[in-house]
């Protein structure tokens, strides 16, 4: 895949390209605190597809929000639109993973118009909490972001380090899925190699969504979709309201866990079923 860049004011964002020329297109978003590389293993599926896969802001090669500048979900819902016209799309379809299949809903629902398809894995819509928490989550948030400035990124020896933590989080990934994710996701300092990722991003939210207003984008999506599930991923019942909203859904549960779109069985079965919806 080759570098491209998209230049959104005095932000630069990065992404990985294939099959420039194909008439066939995909943007790929991926996962909170993951990067383009996420989609290595999906790619290889799509040879005579134009596949574009994403760096959000604060995440790997691309810029970071100014330190003033909470990190919010919606603030990608703009920036995915400057990206679409650059790319000159009209209508797209979305390829998106967690937190990146939560931005794709979001853009598909106030840009119906724009999406042709969404295939969403392991993610729908943003989290929400309970109205009467939000004043204590916002005092929350503000008193961990003024903490936060006299923090400093804990640098690991060696690159070696690093892939083993990745492999071994909350939801595990191979050893060639935690190097592909640290090609972009590591620097290399004085101290050791850190995450490129702004630690920002570790932050709550200062504001967010109600669920009335995630159902308001779940109902304005137009678009045909596809969701996939791990049948040991982090869906739970609570989901299935959310799941009915849509105009035109489909549910397919796969084995694996939340990172389905990095273990080859499931990444291959997600990428021949898109190919056959978009043919």
């Amino acid at each position: 895949m080759n570098e491209r860049q998209f230049q959104l004011d005095d932000l630069t964002l990065h992404a990985l390209e294939s099959g420039v020329g194909q008439d066939k297109v995909i943007v790929a978003l991926h996962g909170w605190l993951d990067n383009a590389a996420t989609y290595h293993e999906m790619r290889q599926h799509f040879s005579d597809y134009h596949f574009i896969a994403l760096d959000f802001v604060g995440h790997g090669f691309s810029d970071h929000r100014p330190a003033s500048m909470p990190y919010y979900i919606w603030d990608n819902v703009s920036d995915l639109l400057r990206v679409l016209d650059q790319l000159g799309l009209e209508k797209v379809t979305l390829l998106g993973h967690s937190m990146g299949a939560s931005i794709a809903t979001l853009f598909a629902g106030a840009f119906p118009d724009r999406v042709d398809k969404l295939f969403l894995i392991e993610g729908l819509a943003p989290m929400v909490y309970a109205e009467e928490a939000l004043p204590a989550l916002m005092a929350d948030a503000i008193v961990k972001r003024r903490r936060m400035k006299s923090k400093k990124l804990r640098p690991y020896p060696d690159k070696e380090t690093a892939i083993n933590v990745r492999m071994q989080g909350r939801w595990p990934v191979s050893r060639q899925a935690a190097e592909w994710l640290i090609e972009r996701g590591l620097k290399q300092t004085l101290e050791g190699y850190v995450w490129r990722s702004d630690p920002g991003l570790m932050l709550p939210s200062l504001l967010r969504m109600s669920e009335a207003q995630v159902s308001a984008f779940l109902q304005s999506v137009t678009a045909p979709v596809i969701l996939y599930l791990g049948d040991a991923g982090i869906h739970d019942e609570s989901w299935q309201p959310r799941i009915a909203q849509l105009a035109d859904v489909k549910v397919v549960l796969l084995p694996g866990n939340h990172h389905l779109h990095l273990e080859s069985k499931a990444a291959k079965s997600i990428a021949e079923d898109i190919k056959n919806v978009i043919q």
